[in-house]
């Protein structure tokens, strides 16, 4: 496993990490769960993934527990904030009460002392971004979050945010988790750049388009009945034959380097020096195994633009 550093932090995280949605606490079970979780740290994963949203906690209950029989200080461990977790008036956003009481109750569930990496899962219009940076602030000169983070946020609220840091002299942040792979790459035109410019790198979360990039889908075939996509989280306009095609196509690359399209498209995303980890599910230890051997691929220059021009097709 290869360790990059998190933006401009002197905080290391492995290339691969480990998340929980749609699965630990839901409808994975919790002995599957810690398996993967296990082998991922017999793997060298370093950085693990989950959010209080998630299963309305039982998520970061599953991944406390199954750490627990390790160091602490030898793993990264990230939570997030904002979305609904109860039916109170104030029981969701990025308020300092709802920030507050959320970093509590996570901390129970996970079973430790801190947060290693708190992140703003969305942005809120309803808050003074101001409110919402002082109160992270808070929660690390407490110790109680080392680093801040945001997810999906726009290029513009992320400079904002910085901008109102610099101002009051409060923590930045250091990294961003938005969606990025193959099919969805909208990140590219203004948030690594930015990411780049300010200091904060990212952890990017859907690197195989939710299993489109496995190679289980193929053209003519029907939905494998055990697949996310036969879930009803799944958007079926993924399954169209245009990106079946493209997948296919990729698939031959994959085979040509004597690796999986999963580690094809994993390797792609990491050629960005600016991404610090790929975030990746797992419903059993195999899936684990397989996608952490992406770590350290690195993709030759013809074999780059191979795949460009497939996607780009």
């Amino acid at each position: 496993m290869k360790y990059r550093r998190l933006g401009n932090s002197g905080l290391k995280v492995s290339e691969i990490s480990l998340g929980s949605w749609l699965t630990y606490g839901g409808y994975v079970g919790e002995d599957p769960a810690v398996q993967s979780i296990e082998q991922a740290y017999d793997l060298g994963v370093n950085f693990f993934d989950t959010a209080n949203v998630y299963e309305r906690g039982e998520a970061e209950k599953v991944m406390g527990k199954a750490l627990s029989r390790y160091p602490r200080e030898s793993y990264v461990l990230a939570t997030k904030v904002f979305n609904t977790m109860g039916d109170g008036p104030n029981d969701r956003g990025l308020s300092r009460k709802h920030i507050m009481e959320q970093a509590e109750a996570s901390l129970k569930r996970l079973g430790t002392d801190y947060i290693d990496i708190y992140y703003c899962h969305r942005y809120d219009p309803e808050t003074p971004l101001e409110e919402t940076l002082r109160a992270l602030d808070d929660l690390v000169s407490q110790g109680k979050v080392l680093y801040i983070g945001v997810s999906e946020w726009t290029p513009a609220q992320i400079v904002d945010a910085y901008a109102i840091a610099d101002k009051l002299l409060l923590d930045k942040i250091i990294v961003n988790q938005p969606i990025y792979n193959m099919f969805n790459r909208y990140i590219e035109k203004e948030i690594i750049p930015i990411g780049e410019s300010k200091g904060f790198g990212q952890v990017v979360f859907s690197p195989l388009a939710q299993g489109l990039l496995t190679g289980k889908y193929k053209l003519g075939q029907p939905i494998p009945a055990d697949s996310r996509a036969s879930s009803k989280n799944w958007d079926e306009k993924r399954l169209n034959e245009a990106a079946l095609v493209k997948v296919e196509q990729l698939g031959k690359i994959a085979g040509e380097l004597g690796i999986k399209l999963s580690q094809l498209a994993i390797a792609w995303i990491l050629r960005q020096n600016n991404v610090a980890s790929a975030l990746v599910g797992a419903s059993r230890p195999e899936q684990v195994v397989e996608n952490c051997a992406a770590s350290g691929i690195a993709l030759s220059e013809d074999v780059l633009q191979s795949i460009e021009a497939i996607l780009q097709a």
